[in-house]
């Protein structure tokens, strides 16, 4: 998803997904690792969370906790925050925290993220991760098939990239969502679409038989509420 407190947008996604973690006080734990650790960002994620949720939040900048893999199981929400999303990766898997994660998944732990937390389940990505001009990712988790673009109606350079790239037959297709958007995905199959901000939207960007870009708008839906 791209929303949420990760972004500064107040939203319902950050609401969606506690509604998903299925639980009154659903344990939740904040993946720091794309921002450096940023202790602003950790601040925000509290702030956000702390009330509603048994919140934590894992760092491995300044790693303190030996495994790595029962902290990701003991969760209902995992949630990995946005900013540099190459290092993020490079460090995650430096530590095994991409199998922690992996772990979680399989037992049935809710995963999620905005920016960076959002694109790393794909195959790849538009990103700002090198530096400018924007490229693509090349070694996301593959998760998820296929590509996934981030800040599409608040950072022009991403359209262009992306759109560049499918008619070069980079990629034959991507999604992309715009900031307060969010894309529910059940057994790796997308299953909604979330719009917490007026105009909020995702879109499948393909190339056509005439070589053509095309852009179409998926239909979204409301972030699912918590029941009472």
């Amino acid at each position: 998803m791209c929303g949420g407190f990760g972004l500064g947008l107040e939203t319902g996604i950050d609401d969606g997904l506690l509604a998903l973690a299925g639980r009154a006080r659903p344990r939740v734990l904040f993946v720091p690792t794309a921002s450096g650790d940023s202790a602003d960002v950790i601040t925000r994620f509290y702030a956000a969370f702390a009330r509603r949720s048994e919140a934590s939040h894992v760092s491995l900048v300044r790693r303190e906790i030996a495994d790595l893999e029962a902290l990701c199981r003991d969760q209902d929400l995992i949630y990995v925050g946005g900013g540099n999303t190459a290092n993020m990766l490079a460090m995650w898997r430096v530590h095994g925290f991409d199998r922690a994660l992996r772990a979680a998944y399989e037992s049935g732990v809710v995963i999620a993220g905005v920016s960076a937390g959002a694109v790393c389940w794909f195959d790849d990505a538009v990103t700002d991760s090198f530096g400018m001009p924007m490229r693509r990712l090349g070694d996301g988790l593959g998760w998820l098939r296929g590509v996934l673009v981030p800040h599409y109606d608040r950072e022009a350079q991403r359209r262009p990239v992306l759109a560049r790239l499918v008619k070069d037959g980079v990629w034959s297709s991507a999604l992309a969502i715009d900031d307060g958007a969010g894309l529910e995905y059940v057994d790796e199959q997308l299953t909604a679409v979330w719009s917490a901000r007026d105009g909020a939207a995702a879109y499948r960007v393909e190339r056509d038989d005439d070589g053509d870009v095309t852009e179409e708008r998926l239909d979204v839906a409301p972030p699912p509420t918590r029941s009472a």
